[in-house]
């Protein structure tokens, strides 16, 4: 690791420490040459899988559109940024345990909307709306008969 202050190539490790939930190690270290100290922040490489769009279109996974949409959703909801953190952070984990060079964004949206259904109802139904960009109010009235159900313990809230 070079000093980020002197460019010397030699430092020594003066602590470790686990970091940002055991997802990466944080390392205070010393430069060999000017003998100041620097921060480093080590985490494993994420493959993460091309995303296909609807067009056919290939793109890298990108978290923070993800978290952009899921966070729109949450707009003046009772939704915490930690709460919509982790939220993304299980969905990157789901598309990362399948294991796949590609991903369609439909999986990733289904995925998102299974947690948010969970987590907010309302930001549910606003990401929904434009997820599944309903053609017609009677699509949405679908929709939203689907969680009144779910809300009053019919068939699809057992």
């Amino acid at each position: 690791m070079r000093c980020p202050y002197c460019g010397h190539p030699e430092d020594r490790v003066v602590d470790s420490r686990e970091a940002q939930d055991g997802q990466a190690t944080r390392r205070r270290r010393e430069c060999a040459g000017c003998a100041r100290r620097f921060t480093t922040y080590e985490r494993l490489e994420d493959v993460l899988p091309q995303v296909v769009k609807k067009d056919g279109r290939r793109e890298p996974f990108d978290r923070a559109k993800i978290v952009e949409g899921v966070a729109t959703a949450c707009q003046k909801r009772p939704v915490s940024a930690e709460q919509v953190q982790a939220l993304v952070s299980a969905v990157e984990r789901e598309v990362q345990e399948l294991g796949e060079r590609e991903i369609r964004t439909t999986v990733i949206g289904e995925a998102v909307m299974r947690r948010l259904r969970e987590l907010d109802e309302v930001a549910y139904v606003r990401f929904a709306s434009v997820y599944r960009a309903f053609r017609d109010v009677g699509e949405f009235m679908t929709e939203l008969a689907g969680l009144a159900k779910k809300a009053d313990g019919g068939p699809e809230g057992r």
